[in-house]
């Protein structure tokens, strides 16, 4: 079967569960091959039951604070093996990525995408355009395609395999080294998953009525095993900090559950969110643009309507 390169990049501590979506989506195709650096034992035996028939393990002085030496990378590996596809995270540094390797390769990249699946003429991936206004399927005619899929595209599912580790030094080249990162804040520990890789995001607006209001976003978040968001108006009035806003200036989530409460619905944040797999909306104005975009909406005040659905999950959290 013809290999299947993954862009795990350097694990810090361990797998990030894109990199187990990404590995999914190369086994509808070949033999999955994980390129990472940093790779401990535990990492390994993550990324192998989730199917990686190898784990191709990077070796370089300093690669995790020059992220476009994965260009360089990759772009070795697939002059030795040919490789049918070639995955990365749809993020800010796998888009970049996925960008210069197309270049370097001669072929064609596709970002953003939802879904990649085996077609008659090659990898057929789909995207949605406008804000999710249209559905688009394309496919690279040249060369190796090189696609960035957007985080929850696919549900991680184990796949056991038992995988060759192969070791690669690497000597970054100028293009490699011209980029570097400077500096680095760790994220506050909230014990809430990461917003563009959770699978339920509970997000609050100008609804709220003020920066107190937030805990109570926050408890339905917990509830539920959640992440937090805001839209802009609360993120711009100072209520909640800026890297939870989703939106159109923010981050674009594409969790399994999107609960948006005390939210209008402008476009700005219907372009982060809108392609959530469903979408419940509570506001007390009938007539807001979110009821548009809901699965499931609830015309009512946030303050009575949250607690009560608090009160029912731990009602039946006390029963199961």
């Amino acid at each position: 079967m013809a290999e299947v390169v993954v862009l795990v990049g350097h694990i810090a501590d361990q797998v990030r569960k894109p990199s187990l979506e990404l590995l999914t989506l190369a086994r509808r195709f070949g033999t999955p091959v994980a390129v990472c650096a940093g790779a401990a034992d535990a990492a390994v035996d993550t990324l192998a039951r989730y199917g990686a028939a190898r784990v191709h393990v990077i070796e370089a002085e300093g690669i995790e604070d020059h992220p476009l030496s994965w260009v360089q990378v990759l772009a070795g590996l697939a002059a030795e093996t040919a490789p049918e596809l070639v995955l990365l995270e749809s993020s800010p540094d796998g888009r970049e990525v996925a960008a210069r390797l197309a270049v370097r390769l001669g072929s064609g990249v596709l970002t953003d995408a939802v879904d990649v699946r085996p077609g008659p003429s090659g990898p057929e991936v789909t995207q949605w355009a406008f804000g999710a206004a249209f559905t688009v399927t394309s496919r690279v005619t040249a060369g190796v395609p090189v696609v960035a899929v957007k985080p929850n595209a696919v549900a991680p599912s184990p796949e056991p395999a038992e995988p060759a580790v192969t070791r690669g030094s690497l000597r970054l080249d100028e293009a490699s080294l011209r980029t570097r990162v400077v500096s680095r804040v760790a994220r506050a520990d909230t014990g809430r998953p990461q917003l563009t890789e959770a699978e339920i995001v509970v997000s609050g607006g100008r609804g709220l009525g003020g920066a107190e209001n937030f805990a109570l976003i926050e408890r339905l978040a917990d509830a539920l095993g959640g992440a937090v968001g805001a839209s802009r108006a609360a993120v711009d009035a100072g209520w909640y900090p800026h890297q939870y806003q989703v939106g159109q200036t923010g981050v674009t989530v594409s969790p399994q559950l999107y609960l948006a409460a005390g939210i209008s619905g402008a476009i700005q944040h219907r372009a982060g969110m809108q392609t959530s797999k469903t979408i419940v909306a509570i506001n007390k104005d009938k007539d807001a643009p979110i009821f548009e975009l809901a699965d499931y909406g609830v015309v009512g005040d946030l303050f009575q309507v949250i607690p009560q659905l608090l009160e029912e999950i731990a009602r039946r959290r006390e029963g199961s």
